[in-house]
């Protein structure tokens, strides 16, 4: 009982003069020590503990420029075609942007098969019509390139081993000015001894079903085929002058002969190396103007002709985001910190917009909310990431017009700041003091009370 005592922070004075502890100060005392324990540590729980506050302010980003990084794949349409274009409110408008932009070709399963090249402008392919006769001097002698019409195609086709077609319009400027090289080419093929080959054309507004059929994509589209199928890297894609449609068909037909013998490396090669089919991956990033625009992904060539109804735009968005991205030890420092990473920061990542009907194309709009990190006070905790919210609608494009996979892009002039909020020593120094003081004066107080109601009456 005495040690109980012992223990009374709240000792009075016995009629002025002595002072008595008692069990009911000693409980008080502990009680009060007890408290002031689990308050000092919840307190200091409390210091320790970093809070985050989200505002909203305008953006403070001096840079003019602003990075999008994308990896899309085009299921029906050819490298050789896809084009990536700019075009902003200020008047920026760039086409065929090439630069820090892959290109993939992909295979019938979606798979990445061929390198198409990097930073590759389109090229520009020769012509020598100005080397030949008049077309009505070149048919005195006869026509030499044969017209194959819809009926006739799977017979004239599959009786002849080789065949090279022209698919041409005769509304299109670059099948003008080839017609009259192919019906010369056709002349120099019929009197050549060594080149077993047919050279024929296709009208496809004429027969239009065939050459949709046969996916005419572009005019002119030369296709050299053996017993009616084309044979690998069967378009051509090269000068379009006699001398070099020769040497075309010469390295087919050598091609075919070596295949004759080794028929493991038809397969090999149709198997890896195929640029004719007509998916496209393009990877890379563009740098636009923080100002509204779009980036849009459409066909177009130097050296043909699109066809409206064959341009498929259906695509696959791998990825898509704005800015440099986070790297995986920000993402780290950031979620260490009890910080969630942006809840859209590629929303649009491996989704799939197909259509339906031709002339008939996906439009994006994206708003893009620049977001800062200011986890600390040095610039390594200061970070920048970009949220986007999207929309997609489904357009319909007139039949004379390409249609356009466009990705629509509004940068908001506000930011979201997340910014560390933590206390200061001296304020964790008052608290604490305040927390002890105040639990002693409250108990203080309350055995005072005890004391004054419970004191033995004087006799």
């Amino acid at each position: 009982m005495a040690t109980w005592k012992a223990a009374d922070l709240f000792p009075k004075l016995e009629d002025y003069v002595l002072q008595e502890a008692s069990m009911r100060g000693s409980i008080l005392s502990i009680c009060a020590f007890a408290c002031m324990i689990i308050l000092a540590v919840v307190e200091t729980g409390a210091y320790l503990v970093t809070n985050y506050d989200t505002t909203i302010f305008m953006d403070e980003t001096s840079s003019s420029q602003l990075r999008i990084n994308f990896n899309i794949t085009m299921h029906d349409l050819s490298c050789d075609y896809a084009s990536v274009d700019l075009l902003d409110s200020i008047g920026t408008n760039k086409q065929n942007v090439t630069t820090n932009v892959e290109k993939w070709q992909m295979d019938e399963g979606g798979v990445r098969r061929m390198y198409q090249g990097r930073n590759r402008a389109a090229p520009t392919f020769e012509h020598d019509t100005h080397l030949h006769p008049s077309l009505s001097e070149l048919h005195e002698n006869g026509v030499h390139a044969q017209s194959i019409v819809t009926a006739g195609w799977e017979e004239f086709v599959m009786e002849r081993e080789f065949v090279f077609v022209d698919f041409y319009a005769p509304w299109c400027i670059w099948c003008q000015r080839l017609e009259p090289t192919w019906e010369k080419f056709a002349e120099e093929v019929e009197e050549a001894e060594d080149l077993p080959v047919t050279v024929a054309k296709v009208n496809c507004v004429a027969e239009a079903a065939l050459c949709q059929q046969q996916r005419v994509m572009a005019f002119p589209t030369m296709r050299f085929y053996k017993h009616g199928k084309p044979v690998n890297a069967a378009d051509y894609r090269s000068d379009r002058t006699v001398a070099a449609l020769l040497e075309f068909s010469k390295r087919k037909l050598e091609l075919e002969g070596q295949y004759k013998q080794w028929p493991e490396a038809r397969k090999a090669h149709a198997a890896n190396w195929n640029p004719d089919h007509p998916g496209c991956m393009l990877v890379g990033f563009i740098m636009v103007n923080r100002v509204p625009g779009n980036f849009h992904i459409e066909a177009r060539s130097n050296n043909h002709n699109i066809v409206p109804s064959m341009a498929n735009l259906s695509h696959t968005v791998n990825h898509l985001s704005f800015g440099n991205e986070l790297t995986e030890a920000q993402k780290y420092k950031i979620t260490r910190r009890g910080v969630e990473l942006p809840a859209k920061w590629s929303p649009m990542d491996l989704l799939d917009f197909v259509v339906q009907k031709p002339h008939e194309t996906f439009h994006h709009y994206l708003k893009v909310v620049p977001t800062r990190y200011k986890l600390g006070s040095t610039w390594r905790n200061q970070m920048l990431a970009y949220q986007m919210l999207s929309t997609n609608q489904v357009m319909t494009y007139d039949e004379s017009a390409v249609p356009e996979a466009k990705f629509i892009y509004d940068i908001s002039p506000m930011s979201v700041v997340i910014e560390k909020k933590g206390r200061h020593f001296y304020d964790y120094i008052t608290s604490l003091l305040a927390i002890l003081g105040g639990t002693f004066t409250v108990v203080s107080l309350f055995d005072t009370t005890l004391y004054t109601i419970f004191k033995p009456k004087a006799d």
